[in-house]
């Protein structure tokens, strides 16, 4: 009798562990509702902060000269404002995932200091890329909008904003006094597309040289000497521009790396302390 009685009881507690890691095994990891519901909201506040980190910069900018702050003032609060968005908008994010993710049964709590933090930064790579995705499609938006009337119109306006030599052939072509009425659209084609080759390469070639001095001299009215110093100036400042320009995208890049790993820094450990609120009220 005693033995019919102690034999339930055995089985029983031998299937209470097995059930308990059966149902750990067919329970998934990642909370995905609170993944996206965080990644949502920090990119909604992104978009917010950028909005307003923009109009503070478009008053604080003036295009007069000496007048409101200076470029590179205004460059260091970009970068300034740009972290403070990463740090509130992706600690918003993770908090709130952590805070809404399933609560875990049977696990240790270092796995679920791990899955916190995990949730975090999963946060922060949906959030970072529905982010990228909406500004590209209002830039795209945008660009759509503002076409010239005219098809003549539009491809000279795209021509004049997409190639970044222009004023640099405009300055090659510039004759005293000014004729207005010159048609020489063939021939700054063609000067553009040598400054393109040549700030490609380390240097002019002779034969490019000697043809840009040769047109300027015929457009311009110079003599031969001064349309070659004027080439070689013009050229010259076209790639002192053009490694100024090629130092400020690197260094922009490199503070964006520091704000995105800023931001996921932020969101894993939001994220963690979040879950840690969670499973203590939930007790």
């Amino acid at each position: 009798m005693a033995h019919s009685v102690a034999a339930p009881l055995i089985t029983e507690r031998r299937s209470f562990p097995q059930a308990a890691i059966r149902n750990e095994a067919y329970a998934s990891g990642v909370s995905w509702g609170a993944v996206i519901a965080g990644a949502f909201v920090a990119a909604a506040m992104s978009l917010i902060l950028l909005a307003l980190g923009t109009g503070f910069g478009l008053s604080a900018t003036s295009p007069w000269s000496n007048i409101g702050a200076s470029a590179s003032k205004v460059g260091a609060g970009a970068v300034l404002w740009l972290i403070i968005v990463q740090i509130i908008a992706f600690g918003i994010g993770g908090y709130l995932a952590g805070r809404l993710r399933t609560k875990w049964v049977d696990v240790h709590t270092n796995e679920v200091y791990f899955r916190d933090t995990a949730h975090g930064f999963l946060v922060w790579a949906v959030g970072i890329v529905v982010t990228a995705a909406f500004l590209a499609s209002a830039t795209m938006s945008m660009v759509g909008r503002t076409q010239p009337a005219t098809a003549a119109a539009s491809a000279q306006a795209d021509q004049s904003a997409l190639n970044p030599n222009a004023y640099f052939v405009d300055m090659l072509l510039r004759s005293n006094p000014a004729n207005a009425d010159r048609n020489d659209a063939s021939a700054r084609a063609e000067v553009a597309r040598i400054f393109d080759r040549s700030l490609q390469q380390a240097d002019t070639s002779a034969a490019d040289q000697n043809y840009l001095a040769q047109l300027v001299a015929a457009r311009t009215g110079l003599t031969r000497a001064e349309a070659d110093k004027r080439a070689s100036d013009v050229l010259t400042q076209a790639r002192q521009d053009a490694d100024q320009t090629r130092k400020a995208v690197a260094h922009s890049l490199y503070w964006t790396f520091l704000a995105l790993l800023v931001g996921a820094f932020c969101a894993s450990l939001a994220a963690t302390f979040g879950g840690r609120l969670r499973d203590h009220l939930a007790h």
